[in-house]
């Protein structure tokens, strides 16, 4: 999945939008993940969301929910690359 655009909308379980910003995408140890940042009223949220890009049952890319385990190693990953960067 390519994220070509800065601004990204998900509809949740419930059917309500939410718009992100794109941060980031990054591969680490074979998986996907995803960098957002939540905007509302065109005000960006000091929160960060992340999320793993994997595969449903029918092949169709879908955007998860990830455990604190793996929230922590992409977050360091995350500095990582941001640290070299700078």
């Amino acid at each position: 999945m390519t994220f070509d655009e800065e601004v990204l909308t998900l509809i949740d379980e419930h059917g309500e939008e939410h718009t992100f910003s794109v941060l980031d995408v990054l591969e680490i140890e074979g998986e996907e993940y995803i960098i957002l940042i939540p905007v509302a009223n065109g005000e960006q949220s000091d929160e960060v969301v992340i999320l793993k890009l994997a595969e449903d049952d029918q092949g169709n890319e879908v955007l998860i929910h990830i455990e604190d385990e793996e929230w922590e190693k992409v977050t360091d990953a995350w500095q990582d690359k941001v640290g070299h960067e700078n």
